[in-house]
């Protein structure tokens, strides 16, 4: 039964990439209980609805697999930074992710801010002052939850090694780890475990979520990289490696793997086509799924498709998250027929090309915009496959 599962999880046509917007009852809620207005339980109580109302909304469009919406993360990258100790490293609230983007605008590049300042891990570039434990499973304590209420099969979002390394300063870490390759190590064996625990729960889709690969095709994030005394494609090389590693062995597991150019507050980080990495990353990973951001000309052609390897599928995220305006199915139709010049139709599927909202401020678009966005990936799936 289990591989039956996971068979029809790797050819799933529909696919979500994670986060939902956060409705504003939970918005509400967790600034009062970052401030001390409202306790833990009542605040969880809020939580506990937001999820199970996100879970009911996903499957009310027909999705086949469906996910708790990140409704309980700040970030999406606290699937890692809020799992584990041994970063120099604080807490943050919902009003401080929120002010990291004040006064950007929509469809344009978002400059990050200093990395080096203070604060959460992962979302900041933090040195370790020991070596890193994990402390809770994110993963599972989402999962659980979220099986509870779902009827159809859940999946789970986990930062990837390649954006950690990334984050990761490790100039000022050498007391504790001698060079990338030993942090990188113990992230794998952290990731490994967290896997290896909601599996365990019964968990048949995990996605790896990996925005740092664009960075190897964007000029001023590899300029970043030199800057700092660092090889990018030796960064790749071991990057792609730890990925490959955090998923040795796992069987009747369906992994996908997500890489887009950045997705904050319908802002963009990195552009850059796939050409230049795609041979090599489609070959050294093992996932099973790619969801591949490819709605906007930033991401280029569909010509890299062509080195994708027989039996993965690509999941075109072709229904921009960034924009209210809806999209239509022979227009999507059409570029899947495009697609389809490279990689074989049963190897393609649809989804949006990123979360709704990477972190709470959430992108610039409603609730209905994004029903509607996600009633259009199930409409059109089941008219290009039937």
């Amino acid at each position: 039964m289990k591989a039956r599962i996971t068979r029809a999880l790797d050819l799933l046509r529909a696919d979500v990439v994670g986060s939902l917007l956060r409705p504003a009852a939970w918005r509400e809620a967790r600034a009062a209980f970052d401030e001390g207005r409202l306790d833990e339980k009542a605040f969880r109580h809020v939580e506990d609805q937001a999820v199970r109302d996100a879970i009911r909304f996903q499957e009310s469009l027909g999705l086949e697999v469906v996910t708790d919406g990140e409704i309980r993360r700040l970030n999406f990258q606290d699937s890692f930074g809020a799992a584990v100790s041994g970063f120099a490293a604080a807490g943050t609230t919902l009003r401080a992710t929120e002010a990291r983007v004040a006064g950007g605008s929509a469809l344009a590049r978002f400059d990050l801010p200093d990395l080096h300042q203070h604060g959460p891990a992962v979302t900041r570039r933090r040195p370790a002052v020991q070596r890193l434990r994990l402390e809770r499973n994110v993963l599972l304590e989402e999962y659980r939850f979220a099986r509870s209420a779902a009827k159809k099969p859940v999946k789970v979002t986990l930062i990837g090694p390649d954006r950690i390394g990334q984050r990761f300063a490790h100039e000022g870490s050498k007391a504790v780890y001698a060079d990338a390759d030993a942090f990188l190590a113990d992230v794998v064996a952290i990731e490994r475990q967290m896997i290896g625990e909601v599996v365990a729960a019964g968990c048949r889709y995990v996605q790896i979520d990996a925005p740092g690969y664009t960075a190897y095709v964007d000029a001023p994030s590899l300029e970043a990289m030199r800057s700092r005394g660092e090889d990018p494609m030796r960064n790749f090389e071991r990057s792609l490696a730890a990925d490959a590693a955090v998923l040795a062995g796992f069987g009747d597991v369906t992994f996908g793997i997500h890489l887009c150019r950045g997705n904050q507050h319908s802002m963009w980080h990195r552009e850059g086509h796939y050409d230049a990495i795609a041979e090599r990353l489609f070959n050294a990973l093992p996932h099973q799924r790619f969801l591949l951001e490819y709605d906007s000309p930033r991401a280029g052609s569909f010509e890299p498709l062509r080195h994708v390897p027989k039996g993965k599928v690509c999941v075109l995220g072709l229904v921009g998250t960034k924009i209210p305006e809806l999209e239509t199915p022979e227009a999507l139709a059409r570029r899947i027929d495009e697609a389809a010049r490279y990689l074989p139709l049963e190897q393609l599927a649809l989804s949006p090309q990123c979360g709704f909202a990477s972190d709470v401020t959430g992108n610039c678009v409603t609730e209905d915009d994004q029903k509607r966005k996600l009633e259009l990936v199930v409409q059109t799936a089941r008219m290009v496959w039937r």
